[in-house]
């Protein structure tokens, strides 16, 4: 557990949100600096308004990405989206029977109680300052609109870090005010209900109060580029997304009605709040993942909802996926998380989002490699190249292709992760109507005709080419449907390794992973053959995260273990 004490404590403000100057600082340049901040008491932190935001830059960097946290493997890479490339990586404990309380894959719980620390030192000592010293400035009383605001940020992203830490551990320590070390590491877990409470309670106490749109304001708005920082509309999806979660049968094993009928709710709030301020499905699902761009087009601006921005341009992750054995100037790339066969066998055909995620034998891709792929046994792209695919495919999602990774043309490129998008509470939607209903076509009672789990399917479908989802499914069969839609749709997202788990359904999905192995004839053709790569270990117990050993040690006794750990 992590607790801060104000008194000389360095506070680094991580440049984040590479071009929102007006966030932290009063400042109009487009560049933010990295900075330290010693806080000492409250007096010094009334002395300028850059000294609050800087603390707020430090609680947005805790916010979760997934650009490879597991040695270059995303967490797709321990679930049946993608195989990494480089064996022997730290993603290979999630089924490879190394997982332990011991070894916890633990980063989480260590970043989201920093976060919440902070948030709880903010908004325990911080809240109230009326900067005197600046009454006259120009800037005043748009400083003064924007640190007003911060009171509301901190509290969303308090409850967001408690989202992260019930949806891998369950119920943990609430803490809600700012403690001390020894107090911390000693409170006892709440329950899995409780914590969902709160997210809940936070979420409703501030969504009018927090802005609706930094684009907006008039005179108050320093710069019009503030969408990387949450409004209304986060507060809203944190909530949808939460009680969707709270509904599943993980954390709701007697299949509670009434949190699917709260999960309905919430998620059509965000629809329709998103549809209030014009937002709708971008045209373009590929530009939604391009960090160079997805921050400013108004195509993915009209569908992103709050996305997580790096702190610095570079080309990490494109060298990490890019294929290995790049002709040209494009140099070798890494191979990285390589997509399934099972994901391959999800899509339908005439599925635009297939070419748009995945990258196949004989396509030309990425740019700077001036030879079209040859992932088949022997090819340039292909095994047994070291590092090559596994399964035949590689990653496009989030990759950005223009990238040059070595050569004297070199480049980089931001990086933006995709935390709430309007895709996926259609989705969110259907599912909580599905449920309610118990089929995919009949909206609940009550509901307009359009409420059925199909009708905001086939929303997304329509985007991706497809007709409409199939007419007369059984419920199972409809249920298999939706998480088909759900997988291609929102893969490498972050929300397979999730969603799975909160549908219980591990041992049906994550364990026997496939590919294609792919042979080139001698009459030029190529022979297709499914091949299964890798068997998987599964334990029910996995559905939740060990707490981390060395905190149930420090607690004394008061956290006890998830089952089976």
């Amino acid at each position: 557990m992590i607790t801060i004490k104000y008194k000389k404590v360095a506070v680094r403000a991580l440049a984040f949100l590479f071009p929102l100057s007006s966030f932290l600082f009063s400042s109009c340049s487009d560049q933010m600096e990295y900075k330290e901040y010693s806080i000492y008491d409250t007096a010094y932190m009334q002395k300028k308004f850059e000294r609050a935001g800087g603390f707020l830059s430090t609680i947005y960097a805790d916010l979760d990405s997934d650009f490879g946290n597991y040695d270059g493997a995303t967490l797709a890479s321990a679930t049946d989206e993608a195989v990494y490339s480089h064996g022997g990586a730290s993603i290979e404990s999630f089924y490879n029977g190394a997982w332990s309380a011991s070894n916890a894959n633990s980063s989480l719980w260590t970043t989201c109680y920093h976060g919440i620390a902070y948030c709880n030192l903010f908004l325990d000592e911080f809240t109230g300052l009326k900067f005197e010293d600046y009454e006259l400035d120009k800037n005043y009383m748009a400083e003064m609109y924007q640190y007003n605001n911060y009171q509301w940020e901190a509290r969303w992203a308090r409850a967001y870090f408690y989202f992260l830490l019930v949806r891998q551990y369950g119920g943990v320590p609430l803490i809600t005010t700012n403690m001390s070390a020894d107090e911390a590491t000693r409170q006892p877990r709440a329950t899995a209900d409780e914590v969902f409470k709160f997210i809940d309670d936070e979420c409703m106490a501030i969504k009018d109060s927090i802005t609706e749109d930094y684009g907006d304001l008039g005179d108050l708005a320093m710069t019009p580029a503030n969408n990387g920082r949450a409004n209304n509309l986060a507060v809203l999806a944190l909530r949808a997304r939460a009680a969707l979660y709270h509904a599943s049968p993980l954390f709701n094993a007697n299949n509670d009605k009434s949190l699917w009928q709260k999960a309905a709710q919430a998620n059509k709030e965000v629809l329709d709040a998103c549809s209030g301020r014009k937002m709708k499905l971008s045209s373009d699902y590929k530009g939604l993942f391009i960090g160079n761009t997805n921050w400013s087009d108004a195509n993915a601006v009209g569908e992103i909802i709050f996305g997580r921005r790096m702190p610095t341009e570079n080309r990490t992750f494109e060298t990490n996926n890019f294929p290995v054995g790049m002709s040209g100037a494009g140099a070798n790339g890494g191979g990285g998380n390589c997509p399934t066969l099972n994901l391959v066998e999800a899509y339908e055909e005439g599925d635009s989002r297939f070419a748009q995620t995945i990258a196949c034998n004989g396509d030309s891709w990425p740019n700077a490699n001036t030879v079209p792929l040859e992932t088949f046994i022997g090819g340039i792209n292909g095994l047994p190249t070291a590092y090559a695919t596994p399964t035949g495919y590689y990653l496009k999602k989030y990759v950005t292709e223009s990238v040059q990774i070595a050569g004297n043309g070199a480049n980089t490129c931001k990086h933006v992760w995709v935390t709430f998008r309007l895709g996926e509470f259609y989705l969110n939607y259907a599912e909580a109507l599905f449920n309610l209903s118990g089929d995919g076509y009949t909206a609940p009672s009550g509901s307009p005709a359009t409420a059925t789990a199909a009708y905001y399917i086939n929303q997304i479908r329509k985007r991706a080419g497809l007709g409409n989802i199939a007419e007369g499914l059984s419920a199972a069969e409809f249920k298999a449907a939706y998480e088909k839609e759900r997988f291609v749709e929102l893969a490498f997202e972050g929300h397979r390794f999730f969603d799975v788990r909160r549908w219980k359904e591990a041992d049906k999905y994550f364990t026997n992973i496939r590919g294609m192995e792919i042979t080139k004839n001698a009459d030029g053709t190529f022979t297709e053959t499914p091949k299964t790569i890798q068997t998987r270990q599964w334990n029910d117990k996995m559905y939740l995260f060990p707490i981390p050993q060395s905190e149930i040690l420090k607690s004394g006794g008061s956290l006890t273990q998830n089952p089976g750990w």
